[in-house]
């Protein structure tokens, strides 16, 4: 079965990004592409929701299962081919864009071509709205093509883990399965020696993974989650003072809970209020 729409390649656009073409191939055990170096001047990622697929990187066959996927550079020489007897249900796509290689540059996507997603069905969301409006649309509606796009992208930077290091990406999970309940948490007294015991480390090796996965400490991360809830419980609970506020969000010191709003949001929660006509 195949879904796929190809999309008119505009040389010059006002959007940070476009597809060129995306889809769907699945139950085809013939499925084989083969591109020589400098034949595609366009970026592309291949996803397998399910089954088997093969890629080979300088003549090394790597294979790729459930929830893995390749990211290909333009110009990049490619050769992926679906298992003959599990057949992949792989979903791709095909986009362009001027600021794309250094966005991917930066984040280090160019050290790795083959990827494990964290949460598979937040790609296969996002990938399906994008699929369903160049069907539907095709390129009556840019903006939304390249929203789309974007959204999937940021998915995948978000979301992807290289596969040349399955201790890391074990840890990363490890860690992003603790990031809703440290949010949902976040008000109470923050105990580094609690969130390590939770995983089974010291606080030293807590604190290095949280960091290279979050790029910030834990105590950033529960800040961010307490301020967060602070901004929106000074709208929300009007009768509230600023202290209340300030102990519910975590921080029994006032003057400490005004420190921490102004670094991040510029002004004082009592600015914050009148600004928004509390």
């Amino acid at each position: 079965m195949k879904r796929q729409s190809h999309l008119l390649t505009l040389p010059q656009m006002p959007f940070f990004c476009l597809p060129e073409s995306v889809g769907i191939y699945r139950d085809e055990p013939d499925h084989t592409v083969t591109r020589a170096a400098g034949s595609l001047n366009n970026f592309n990622i291949h996803y397998v929701a399910s089954g088997k697929g093969h890629v080979e990187i300088e003549n090394v066959v790597h294979t790729l299962g459930p929830g893995e996927a390749v990211l290909y550079f333009p110009m990049q020489a490619q050769r992926y081919y679906s298992s003959e007897d599990d057949p992949w249900d792989v979903r791709w796509f095909h986009f362009y864009g001027s600021g794309l290689q250094n966005y991917f540059i930066e984040r280090g996507f160019h050290k790795s071509q083959l990827w494990s997603i964290r949460q598979p069905a937040v790609f296969e969301e996002a990938h399906e709205a994008l699929l369903i409006e160049a069907e539907t649309h095709r390129m009556l509606k840019p903006a939304q093509l390249s929203t789309l796009t974007y959204s999937l992208l940021a998915v995948f930077v978000e979301q992807a883990s290289s596969l040349s290091d399955n201790k890391s990406n074990n840890s990363a999970n490890r860690i992003h399965e603790l990031l809703p309940i440290m949010q949902q948490e976040a008000a109470q007294p923050f105990i580094l020696e609690e969130w390590a015991a939770r995983l089974g480390v010291s606080t030293y090796y807590f604190c290095k993974l949280f960091r290279n996965v979050m790029e910030m400490t834990p105590m950033d991360f529960v800040t961010r989650c307490r301020l967060q809830m602070a901004k929106q419980w000074l709208l929300d609970h009007k009768d509230k003072t600023i202290g209340q506020i300030a102990v519910e969000a975590g921080y029994p010191s006032v003057s400490y809970f005004n420190k921490r709003f102004m670094e991040h949001e510029g002004m004082t929660p009592s600015s914050y209020r009148r600004l928004y006509g509390v």
